[in-house]
């Protein structure tokens, strides 16, 4: 059984992942926070149940997924009553296992986790540190698993997650300078989504992102223009420093 502290997007997604399809999906509960969401999967899933509180979720569930914003994690939590031998997954960007402890005390068994909108298709590549058996079989049930050597690691695989909103404006970007050149909107926005869509069908196959990127541009050709302009422009350089700044951000 596991409770969900939290009832977002992201734990829509971990539980859709759950239910779907599955012969023996496990009981799930959440929290009445974002109750629309709760009582549309509570709705679909016969496995999933709304409890009427917080406090009720950690009553029942040996294994609590904490999924509420970081920004309000202290606040949610330390009104909660935790038991010495729950198992704590931890959703939180930027809150350390330490600070985590602090805040489920008497509980001491917590993990970092960074899952991603894919568990809803069994296919979130999650991040998550320490390596937990607990922790580990849940993840698994939404897709694999990575495990850093480090937990100052890890706030490194998350900042490279704040890079999603920045990717989608650059197909943006790309869709909408089509339509600039007389396409309609809805065909430029199709066409760009399918393209990179089945690019990423190849990046997820991809065992060296330097080669694939060797393989989609030929000496002179204008794939290899294009992104010689954007690296003249200091375009990747942009980037880095950017990640850089959230992961200073993300380490506090």
């Amino acid at each position: 059984m596991y409770g969900f502290v939290g009832a977002g997007a992201l734990t829509a997604a971990i539980v859709e992942g759950l239910s779907t399809e599955v012969a023996e999906p496990p009981a799930v509960l959440l929290s009445p926070r974002n109750r629309a969401v709760g009582l549309d999967l509570a709705g679909r899933f016969p496995n999933v149940e709304v409890c009427g509180s917080n406090q009720e979720v950690l009553d029942r569930a040996p294994v609590v997924v904490l999924a509420v914003r970081p920004q309000v994690g202290e606040e949610v939590l330390r009104d909660l009553v935790f038991r010495p031998e729950h198992v704590v997954v931890s959703a939180l960007a930027g809150v350390t296992l330490a600070r985590l402890r602090e805040w489920i005390a008497p509980a001491t068994e917590v993990v970092r986790t960074i899952p991603l909108p894919a568990a809803a298709r069994r296919q979130s590549l999650t991040a998550l540190y320490p390596d937990h058996p607990v922790a580990r079989e849940l993840l698994e049930r939404v897709g694999g698993v990575v495990v850093p050597d480090a937990e100052t690691t890890l706030e490194a695989f998350s900042a490279s997650t704040a890079t999603f909103a920045a990717h989608l404006d650059y197909l943006t970007t790309v869709a909408n300078w089509l339509a600039a050149q007389g396409v309609k909107q809805e065909d430029a926005d199709a066409y760009i989504a399918h393209i990179f869509g089945q690019l990423g069908q190849s990046v997820s196959r991809a065992t060296s992102l330097t080669a694939l990127t060797e393989e989609h541009m030929t000496p002179g050709g204008l794939n290899e223009q294009v992104l010689g302009d954007l690296r003249r422009d200091g375009v990747p350089d942009l980037v880095r420093r950017a990640l850089d700044r959230v992961l200073a951000r993300l380490r506090g």
